[in-house]
């Protein structure tokens, strides 16, 4: 099975178990993130492709994957999550390359 499969198939019961057990970090997160990623003077789509390049660039796994989901559900192309995830080599180096192969596993499992 592969690493992004496996992610998108535990991370619900994952994220409840976080819930219950560290119920204030979840709502000061969330409420940090329900504010900022909204249309704003960017849009949303925008943000997203931001959030998988930030992602990307500091080697973050369980970022990659749910920024990925939400690039192709705020309407990004697959040729747009590549084209956001070449700026964040430019910035990362090597292990920002490196990722780009979960980025484009990802992609595969979620069927683009």
């Amino acid at each position: 099975m592969s690493r992004s499969k496996e992610f998108y198939e535990t991370i619900g019961p994952k994220m409840e178990k976080m819930k219950k057990d560290a119920p204030n970090m979840v709502a000061g997160f969330g409420g940090l993130f329900s504010k900022v990623m909204v249309d704003g003077a960017i849009s949303l789509r925008e943000k997203e492709l931001i959030a998988l390049g930030i992602a990307v660039a500091v080697n973050c796994h369980p970022c990659i994957m749910a920024h990925v989901k939400k690039c192709l559900e705020t309407g990004s192309s697959k040729e747009q999550i590549l084209d956001a995830v070449s700026v964040a080599v430019v910035m990362g180096g090597g292990p920002a390359y490196m990722h780009v192969l979960e980025v484009m596993d990802a992609l595969e499992v979620l069927g683009k």
